[in-house]
């Protein structure tokens, strides 16, 4: 799979519905011009297996031609790449009815919100 012509593309927790609420957020801001990926879609899975580490499942990616951010720092990656965002303008996001995951309530939303400034990752994207 060649990432060069996807990025840059957000990789988000398609099963949980707050995750899913924050990947619609950034969808909005970058006026659909950014990539929004599934980490349990099929090409979720893909680029987990190719690109990710085994801790890819616990916080959102940011990914560009050298490098992938998780959590904390693909924050300000994230920013800038709204700012910047040019692609076409067709993302499209599925909101979930059923959670898999306990995600609608008080405790969930204080957890998930934690998780994303106490993960962090940044991996080196090497070219074959």
């Amino acid at each position: 799979m060649d990432l060069d012509k996807l990025t840059p593309l957000v990789i988000y927790d398609n099963q949980c519905y707050l995750c899913t609420k924050f990947a619609q957020i950034v969808n909005l801001l970058a006026r659909g011009k950014l990539l929004l990926i599934g980490h349990y879609s099929e090409i979720g899975e893909t680029i987990r297996k190719n690109t990710l580490d085994q801790d890819a499942l616990k916080m959102f990616w940011l990914i560009d031609k050298n490098t992938a951010y998780g959590g904390r720092a693909a924050l300000i990656p994230l920013f800038s790449a709204i700012i910047k965002s040019r692609g076409s303008g067709n993302s499209e996001l599925i909101i979930p009815n059923n959670c898999i995951k306990e995600c609608k309530n008080v405790k969930s939303v204080f957890v998930r919100s934690a998780s994303l400034f106490t993960n962090s990752r940044k991996i080196s994207i090497s070219r074959s």
